[in-house]
C-alpha cells in the first residue's frame, strides 16, 4: 500500500514537472518570437542608425543659424509644399549640403523600410528638375535599396519571416523558377507593382538574390518609375494626391516595360529543348 501511495507521489511529482518544463518551454518561445533578434544584431542595426544621426547632424551644423522647425519626413502633400518653399532657398548657396542631407534622408528611409521616399522624390524634381533630379532619386535609392540589402542579411531572417510569411514563400519559389533569367526577372519586379520596393529590398538576401544582380536590377529598374515621380514634381503645385501620379496610362507603361524585360527569358525558356 504504501509502494503504491510512493509511486502515486512519483508519479504526480513527474506531472507536474513535465507540465513546468512545457510551461517554460512555451513561455521561452513567446519570448523568441517577441524578440527574434539577439543582442549582437540589435547593437549592428543600432549602430548603423546612430551613424545615420550622426551624418544627418553634421550637415545640420554646417547650415546657418535660422528656425529649422519646417524639416520633417514629409507625410502628406502639405507638409512637402511646406519643406520645398523652406528648403529651396538654401538650394544655390548650400549646394553640398542640401545633397548630402537629401541623400541621407532617402538612404536612411530606404534602410530602415520607412514610408514616404514618394515624397522625396518629388521634392527632387521640384528642386533640381528632371535630370539631375532622376540621377539623384536613382543613386539614393539604389544606394538604400543596397544598404537594406545588407542590413536584411544580419538581421532580416527573422523579421521578414513573421511579417511576410505567404509572400516570402512566393518570392522564394519565383527566385528560384528564374535563376537563369534572375536579371530580367528583378528588372520586371522594379518597373511593375508586383512586389513592394520596400519587400524586394529586404527578401532579397534571404531568398539568395545575388547583390550584383540585385543592384543592377534596382538600378536600372528604378530609372522609369523615378522619372514619373521626378516630372511630377517640377508641376508639384498641380498635383492633387498622390494618387495622380501613376494613373492608367502610366501603370500601363511601366507594366509594357517591365514585359520587354522579361521576354528575353521567356523565348529561351520556349526555345530549350
Amino acid at each position: 500500500m504504501e509502494q503504491e501511495q510512493f509511486e502515486t507521489r512519483s508519479s504526480s511529482s513527474s506531472t507536474r514537472n513535465h507540465d513546468y518544463n512545457e510551461e517554460n518551454k512555451v513561455k521561452s518561445l513567446a519570448l523568441s518570437s517577441k524578440f527574434p533578434l539577439t543582442c549582437w544584431e540589435i547593437a549592428g542595426a543600432s549602430g548603423v542608425f546612430l551613424s545615420f544621426a550622426v551624418g544627418l547632424l553634421g550637415v545640420y551644423l554646417t547650415l546657418p543659424d535660422s528656425d529649422y522647425s519646417f524639416l520633417k519626413l514629409p507625410r502628406t502633400l502639405e507638409d512637402l509644399h511646406i519643406l520645398r518653399d523652406n528648403i529651396e532657398g538654401y538650394t544655390s548657396d548650400y549646394t553640398v549640403q542640401v545633397l548630402v542631407g537629401y541623400c541621407m534622408v532617402y538612404i536612411f528611409m530606404q534602410t530602415f523600410m520607412i514610408p514616404g521616399t514618394v515624397f522625396m522624390s518629388l521634392l527632387a524634381g521640384s528642386l533640381f528638375g528632371v535630370l539631375r533630379g532622376v540621377t539623384l532619386v536613382v543613386f539614393a535609392a539604389t544606394a538604400g535599396a543596397s544598404s537594406c540589402y545588407f542590413l536584411s542579411n544580419l538581421i532580416g531572417r527573422p523579421l521578414i519571416s513573421s511579417l511576410w510569411p505567404d509572400k516570402l514563400v512566393f518570392f522564394q519559389d519565383q527566385v528560384a523558377k528564374r535563376r537563369d533569367g534572375l536579371l530580367n526577372y528583378m528588372l520586371f519586379l522594379r518597373l511593375t507593382p508586383t512586389l513592394p520596393n520596400m519587400f524586394i529590398n529586404v527578401a532579397s538576401p534571404i531568398v539568395n538574390v545575388p547583390y550584383h544582380i540585385f543592384l543592377l536590377g534596382t538600378s536600372i529598374g528604378l530609372i522609369p518609375a523615378a522619372y514619373v515621380t521626378v516630372k511630377a514634381g517640377i508641376t508639384l503645385g498641380e498635383l492633387q494626391s498622390i494618387g495622380d501620379l501613376y494613373d492608367i496610362h502610366s501603370i500601363g507603361t511601366l507594366f509594357l516595360i517591365g514585359l520587354a524585360s522579361i521576354t528575353p527569358t521567356l523565348i529561351s525558356k520556349k526555345n530549350a529543348p
